[in-house]
């Protein structure tokens, strides 16, 4: 399989800047696994849209897969509660 390249939305610098170290330390190696497989064990598909979830501990990280271009873009990460505002 070939690798995917990794973007954020600009809104996620913010998001990460409000994690603990240790719990962003973790995020982001989960992140950058999903440049080997943006489909890994635990994902989930989140219904009506063309998103993914995965879970960090209590963080979850919603990106969407653009298997034609190779590309994953990271549009959220936020604590469990808080993610699915707005």
């Amino acid at each position: 399989m070939a690798a995917y390249n990794l973007f954020f939305k600009d809104s996620v610098r913010k998001d990460l800047t409000s994690i603990p170290g240790s719990d962003l330390q973790r995020i982001m190696e989960r992140i950058g696994g999903l440049a080997e497989d943006p489909r890994p064990a635990g994902c989930e598909k989140l219904s009506g849209q063309d998103k993914y979830r995965i879970r960090q501990g209590n963080y979850r990280i919603i990106y969407s897969i653009q298997d034609t271009e190779l590309t994953v873009w990271v549009v959220k990460v936020g604590h469990r509660r808080e993610v699915y505002r707005n």
